[in-house]
């Protein structure tokens, strides 16, 4: 009976994860009843009856996304070839779902196996968080971000970066309210957005940071390309500035110069930036979306990136922040995927073409608004509430008085990256 139960144990620990199991020492004496005999029955026959429900699920959900992937690629060649792209580019049906037999349940009086932990560069455990980032920075670059006075002093920073880029007031304020939903500060992660998440302890869901929401391969990659362009607005900023700030500017430079090399150092690609992100030295660039100075400027490049790759493909029409953030949310070449489609393909269309299988999964707004136009009119619900909260407010008051400055032709006067 004993050989029974640990193989049962072993079997269900293994059916999602794949992860190794240790079996705690068990008194043979607790399975001598006819109740705990048939329970452990029970439990193995429902644990092989799940397991091979789950396996067959696993296997046509590995045929649905290998074909989205394959149609995908495809779809992108046509387009490149500056070929129509129709309905019969994509893929019409919604990913597969698991309709078997539950998980069972260990019987009560059995212990649960310790399951050995799985770390996969993405598990919620070993997320850092903004002390980790800061920690990193000083270590391997000497870097300690400049914060803001107070939160004004980053928004107001931020509005005059999005104005100066050519984002409208209603795009910055509806992705501020969509990201850090409605309320974040300048330093919000993903997960303790509200102050009730960071007072009860709660771990972040990922690495996104910022008003923006950018993740740490994100930052590495703004870095790499935009990194030269940066340094050169910190120079002008230089060039105006007098005693205490116009040196810190000069170390900050320097040391900004170091983060950008490294970031150069290796080759550009989603794919390395993603495992460099894993390491503390990548993570440590991600302190930079902190500093009130070059933070605006790396969130507001991640948006004007988006906007160009759109003009690029011929894209003329101003983008709404419903639209922007689709590109934020699932990269710039399926956000214009999205967006470029008219709106009887959008009906049609699963959300799922935009997705891989892992990001997919793990979006519950795109699994429960699963065609491209559910997406958009959720993200437009989702704004129109999220904008009217304190913080978005907040954000709109900071373009307005720093618009007002503009119409009297007066310079904008954050206390320090306006300067």
């Amino acid at each position: 009976m004993r050989a029974i139960l640990i193989s049962a144990i072993v079997l269900f620990a293994g059916t999602e994860g794949g992860m190794a199991s240790e079996i705690p020492p068990l008194p043979v004496k607790q399975f001598e009843t006819p109740e705990a005999r048939q329970a452990v029955k029970q439990y193995v026959a429902r644990t092989e009856a799940y397991r091979l429900a789950y396996a067959k699920y696993r296997g046509e959900s590995a045929e649905y996304w290998d074909r989205i992937s394959s149609v995908r690629t495809a779809r992108r060649r046509k387009r490149a070839r500056g070929e129509k792209i129709t309905l019969s580019d994509y893929v019409l049906d919604q990913p597969p779902d698991y309709t078997g037999p539950p998980a069972p349940k260990l019987p009560s009086f059995l212990p649960s196996p310790k399951l050995a932990e799985k770390d996969d560069g993405d598990d919620s455990s070993s997320l850092p968080m903004v002390p980790d980032f800061l920690r990193y920075a000083k270590r391997h670059f000497g870097y300690v971000p400049e914060l803001p006075a107070d939160e004004m002093d980053y928004k107001l920073a931020y509005a005059w970066t999005a104005l100066e880029n050519g984002i409208t007031k209603e795009q910055a304020v509806r992705i501020y309210g969509f990201e850090a939903s409605g309320n974040g500060t300048y330093d919000v992660q993903a997960g303790l957005e509200s102050k009730a998440a960071i007072e009860a302890g709660r771990k972040p869901i990922s690495t996104a940071l910022g008003y923006n929401q950018l993740l740490v391969a994100n930052t590495i990659g703004l870095v790499s390309q935009h990194g030269p362009h940066i340094i050169e607005a910190l120079k002008e900023r230089h060039a105006t500035s007098k005693g205490p700030r116009r040196e810190h500017l000069e170390r900050k430079i320097g040391r900004l110069r170091k983060m950008m090399n490294y970031a150069r150092s290796m080759p550009y690609r989603w794919s390395t930036h993603v495992r460099a992100s894993r390491s503390s030295k990548g993570r440590a660039l991600h302190a930079l979306i902190l500093d009130v100075d070059i933070g605006p400027l790396l969130q507001m490049q991640k948006l004007v990136n988006s906007i160009k790759f759109a003009k690029r493909l011929g894209y003329d029409k101003r983008l709404t922040a419903a639209e922007l953030e689709m590109f934020n949310l699932t990269g710039d070449g399926n956000g214009f995927d999205m967006i470029a489609m008219p709106q009887s393909m959008r009906v049609k269309v699963p959300t799922a073409n935009f997705f891989q299988q892992r990001g997919y999964e793990r979006n519950p707004v795109a699994r429960k608004n699963n065609t491209v136009a559910e997406l958009l009119a959720v993200t437009e619900r989702k704004m129109d509430y999220q904008a009217a909260l304190d913080g978005a407010q907040q954000m709109a008051q900071a373009f307005d008085t720093l618009m007002r400055r503009r119409q009297s032709r007066s310079e904008p006067t954050s206390a320090n990256s306006t300067q």
